[in-house]
């Protein structure tokens, strides 16, 4: 079985972060390992509390995954600070690994902010030059670039800019009122869309960490970049089309959808 690690924040929720992350490479067929950056206090209303590993900690982590069962794939979330995006880097360099999808996480669903102003330059230096691909929403695309998104010729002016400056793949993800759930690939000088239909749900915490998720896991299968997006984005359409309704705000898709067999069985 191949394997993948999530460097992520955790929900107490469940619908996003580590928890996300786990149930998404599980039903994507991957071993799911994590390494917590941060415990949240969160649910589908907001986050009302952080509480953040120390690096020293992070490190203890990321290395006991690696000296034993060693990711085919990792995936990059929630990482709030600078002394901990430094400690990822490190670890990651000095194992060589592979396949990496950083998701720059920067606010919640609900909006609160996820990461200290002065850890977005670190993780321009440090995370994103050893990305496979990363995985900005438009919010995200513009910090990023330094560009300002309308319409999908500003998506691909700024991945375009990403991709220059950091020397990686770049999925930059629609909505926020710019196109209907198409995605844009620039990968190696090329763009290509992934159009996708908007799914009539409010319940959508946790579609970027899924979204990330899912496209590590197919990388760490052997799937090519373009194929890993494509399987990614039809997985995340349909774990929104479950219409799975949980919580008072924006609450989580179902992951599991697909799950069958004896034991996901309800008592008659």
């Amino acid at each position: 079985m191949r394997t993948a690690l999530s460097i992520a924040g955790s929900d107490s929720s469940g619908g996003a972060g580590i928890q996300a992350d786990l149930k998404t490479m599980t039903m994507n067929g991957v071993f799911a390992m994590s390494a917590l950056t941060a415990l949240t206090a969160q649910n589908t209303t907001g986050v009302t509390a952080v509480m953040e590993v120390t690096p020293q900690f992070l490190q203890n982590q990321i290395d006991a995954v690696f000296e034993d069962i060693r990711p085919d794939a990792v995936k990059i979330g929630m990482v709030a600070s600078s002394e901990l995006i430094r400690t990822i880097a490190q670890r990651l360099r000095a194992y060589e690994a592979a396949n990496i999808v950083v998701d720059p996480v920067m606010a919640a669903t609900s909006g609160a902010r996820l990461i200290k102003e002065e850890a977005i330059e670190t993780l321009k230096e440090e995370l994103l030059p050893l990305a496979t691909v990363v995985t900005p929403n438009i919010p995200e695309a513009e910090i990023l670039s330094g560009e300002t998104i309308h319409n999908e010729d500003g998506m691909v002016a700024a991945a375009i800019k990403i991709s220059e400056m950091y020397h990686c793949a770049v999925l930059c993800k629609g909505g926020h009122s710019v196109n209907d759930a198409n995605d844009l690939l620039y990968v190696d000088g090329k763009a290509r869309w992934f159009t996708g239909r908007r799914i009539a749900t409010s319940n959508t915490h946790g579609t970027g960490c899924t979204l990330s998720s899912a496209i590590a896991s197919n990388l760490a299968k052997g799937f090519d970049l373009e194929t890993s997006v494509q399987r990614a984005k039809d997985y995340i359409s349909r774990a929104l089309s479950a219409n799975l309704d949980l919580g008072k705000g924006s609450g989580p898709m179902n992951h599991a959808f697909d799950l069958s067999g004896e034991f996901a069985k309800e008592a008659e």
